[in-house]
């Protein structure tokens, strides 16, 4: 497999990527990206800004139509769909808005689907899969199946699904769209929780306030990133620590700092390709 020469810490890096769909409609506009290993980022905007197409990009669900993506170091142009898949497998982690749970079998089993095309053995899968859903706070919900769930209970599933095969990047899309406030609120302080462990986590999502809460925040306008900023940790708190993408400055009429995210879960397809 083919290799960028990223430095090693570099998980996602998007060169001058666009991505034109018939009819001339352009949903992203040479949008310049990188991500670094352990770093817990929003990215934000309103419906049609292209924040959704960028997750398919980042997350190897759809190709550019010009630019560069590299993921974990591996250019995703010299790939085959067969081995673009195996490196999702095995690099990318989803979770949805809606949970994409299996009806009628256990939490633990679920967690476990996520394992499936890792070649591992059953018992195995399992036993990892009740790792993660205690990492979550559900060792006392295994044997639960989705219904008995409450909706912060079945996005902890999914989290859980998402990081048992310990990706390099876990892609959170609106995580908390369809919770009330307090399960939302749950499920960030998880995700800090788990960024603290080390976890790389980029969150797809409108909601600013949402966004205003994560040390750095890449904000999508017409398809275009027109502002990167990144938390000033200070002892009186938070503070924005201007850094405005050079996309913004190439971009006529866009003000920095200015503002279908749904599909399957692809962590699960075609993983049994070794990458």
């Amino acid at each position: 497999m083919s290799s960028t020469g990223s430095a090693p810490n570099t998980v996602v890096e998007l060169v001058g990527v666009g991505k034109e769909y018939p009819g001339g409609v352009a949903a992203l506009r040479g949008v310049d990206l990188t991500i670094d290993d352990g770093e817990l980022l929003a990215i934000v905007g309103p419906s049609g800004s292209g924040k959704s197409t960028l997750l398919h990009i980042v997350g190897t669900l759809d190709r550019p139509s010009s630019g560069s993506v590299a993921i974990a170091g591996h250019d995703v142009a010299a790939l085959s769909d067969r081995r673009l898949s195996a490196l999702r497998a095995q690099h990318v982690g989803f979770v949805f808005q809606a949970f994409h749970l299996v009806p009628g079998i256990s939490a633990q089993d679920n967690v476990a689907e996520g394992l499936l095309y890792s070649g591992l053995p059953r018992a195995e899968r399992r036993r990892r899969a009740a790792a993660a859903l205690e990492r979550v706070g559900l060792a006392d919900r295994m044997d639960h199946k989705p219904h008995q769930l409450s909706g912060g209970q079945k996005q902890r599933v999914a989290i859980a699904r998402a990081v048992v095969g310990e990706p390099d990047l876990l892609l959170a899309d609106e995580p908390t769209g369809a919770l009330d406030s307090a399960s939302g609120e749950a499920v960030m302080e998880l995700l800090h929780d788990l960024n603290k462990e080390g976890a790389t986590i980029a969150v797809i999502t409108h909601d600013s306030e949402i966004a205003d809460r994560l040390p750095r925040q890449v904000r999508i306008r017409d398809g275009r990133v027109v502002a990167d900023t990144r938390q000033a940790r200070t002892s009186g708190g938070t503070g924005a620590d201007a850094r405005t993408d050079a996309a913004a400055d190439s971009a006529p009429g866009t003000v920095p700092g200015t503002a279908p995210g749904t599909g399957t879960d692809a962590g699960t397809d075609a993983g049994a390709v070794a990458v």
